[in-house]
């Protein structure tokens, strides 16, 4: 029996969703598709239904988590009183929930590495979330159209994707929580002072 159409685009969001999950806790490289299809509660056979490719699905990872991700950014930011959504954003994006839940969290942190060596595709939806997280923390910042503003909101987002990624790599727990506050302050530091 076929599929309506839109049982087949629901099918397909919860392959993304399933992959994207997949990726950020295990890696793209080490995520088969049997592995993410049987977290999508699917047979393996029933991928390329859907894509034509395993990189064609880590772009739409990509570019799906983005969204998400932002949203989750934004989200902290708002409940920050004035001047304090910059803040409350970072804090949030560098804490220890999110360094100890990659499943859920920012997917250049998680999956940076490889996303430096997929191809084209995957890479241009890898800026695209880095450039959306730049506008969310941008609009956060004093005289947010200037572009002393934006080289903050770069150098921002850069270190709270490298501090993270850092944080979950250490093995000792006092220096991954180093990490994470030490990149707190130093990012407050330079992004809030005018």
């Amino acid at each position: 029996m076929r599929k309506s159409r839109q049982e087949a685009a629901k099918t397909r969001e919860r392959i993304i969703a399933s992959a994207a999950a997949e990726f950020r806790e295990h890696g793209i490289a080490a995520t088969g598709l049997a592995d993410l299809m049987k977290a999508a509660g699917l047979t393996h056979g029933g991928f390329y239904r859907h894509f034509n490719s395993k990189d064609q699905l880590v772009a739409e990872v990509c570019a799906t988590s983005a969204v998400t991700m932002t949203a989750r950014v934004a989200a902290s930011a708002s409940k920050g009183r004035e001047r304090d959504g910059l803040g409350m954003a970072v804090a949030d994006y560098l804490s220890a929930k999110h360094r100890d839940n990659p499943r859920e969290g920012c997917p250049l942190a998680a999956l940076g590495g490889e996303l430096a060596r997929a191809d084209s595709k995957t890479r241009a939806a890898a800026s695209d979330a880095f450039l959306q997280l730049v506008d969310v923390l941008v609009g956060q910042m004093e005289g947010a159209n200037s572009k002393e503003a934006k080289k903050r909101a770069v150098f921002a987002a850069s270190a709270m994707i490298g501090a993270l990624t850092m944080a979950r790599v250490v093995t000792d727990p006092l220096l991954s929580d180093t990490i994470l506050r030490s990149a707190k302050k130093a990012i407050s530091r330079l992004c809030l002072e005018e």
